[in-house]
């Protein structure tokens, strides 16, 4: 999912001001997954506003922080700032400039658009507020030749409780090659259907693992299920359902 991130540009007077703070920038993805073995790629940029807008984009390798000066990633982006009159669309070009990517799994990394707007009119009062939208949305660089399909990684996340803590948590393993994305996970004992612990979302590394807090109370037996969506490369949502593996130390 797109993450828009509202960074204050301009405040005088902020006491008296009144604010104006309508995103118009919109991006045609709601995540990029650039193929190994492309030299480049492109994502269409539209704006739905009112009004012209200067855009402008860097990669990062997963500092939210990041600018376009402190970032180092093998990813250049043309051209790096333009503008985008209001109803116009724009297409930016990503190419890869560095080393050739890992070729077992995906690697992370995040695209930055800053849509910055346009200054008040000369007569218009000085007591204004603007604001810069920041999204920020995945790239991933997906070697070629991957030996399961994207689909079935889902499939094959391995789930289990860890009970060595003040309160369990829930574990989740991922051997595949991709990285994946929850839009939600939730965890409900097998010897009490109905009652079910959201946990949120989230997201797990290619051959990574990840772990989220269980609240106070939630007493879950062996055969406890987790039932969680993931995000594909289009941006839907699929849902899935799992058994916990195994869950040392819990009342049976």
């Amino acid at each position: 999912m797109v993450r828009a991130r509202a960074i204050i540009w301009l405040a005088v007077s902020a006491a008296c001001a009144t604010g104006d703070a309508h995103a118009g920038i919109v991006i045609g993805a709601t995540r990029i997954v650039f193929p190994g073995a492309s030299r480049d790629v492109a994502v269409r940029i539209e704006n739905k506003g009112q009004e012209p807008g200067l855009v402008q984009a860097w990669i990062d390798d997963g500092d939210d922080r990041s600018t376009p000066e402190s970032a180092h990633v093998p990813f250049a982006i043309t051209p790096p700032v333009f503008r985008i009159d209001a109803g116009r669309g724009h297409a930016l070009r990503i190419v890869h400039i560095g080393d050739v990517p890992p070729a077992k799994h995906e690697v992370l990394y995040w695209l930055n658009v800053l849509e910055i707007p346009p200054s008040p009119d000369a007569g218009k009062s000085m007591n204004t507020l603007q604001f810069a939208f920041r999204h920020r949305l995945k790239l991933l660089h997906r070697p070629s030749g991957l030996s399961v399909e994207p689909s079935a990684a889902p499939s094959l996340l391995v789930w289990s409780i860890e009970t060595d803590g003040a309160l369990p948590r829930l574990h989740v393993s991922n051997p595949s090659p991709y990285v994946l994305s929850f839009n939600e996970v939730a965890i409900m004992g097998a010897g009490s259907p109905g009652k079910k612990f959201p946990l949120g979302g989230g997201m797990v590394a290619a051959e990574g693992k990840t772990t989220w807090s269980l609240p106070e109370g939630a007493s879950l037996p062996t055969g406890a299920v987790v039932m969680f969506a993931t995000i594909n490369d289009y941006g839907a949502v699929v849902p899935g359902t799992a058994k916990v593996v195994a869950v040392p130390g819990a009342n049976d």
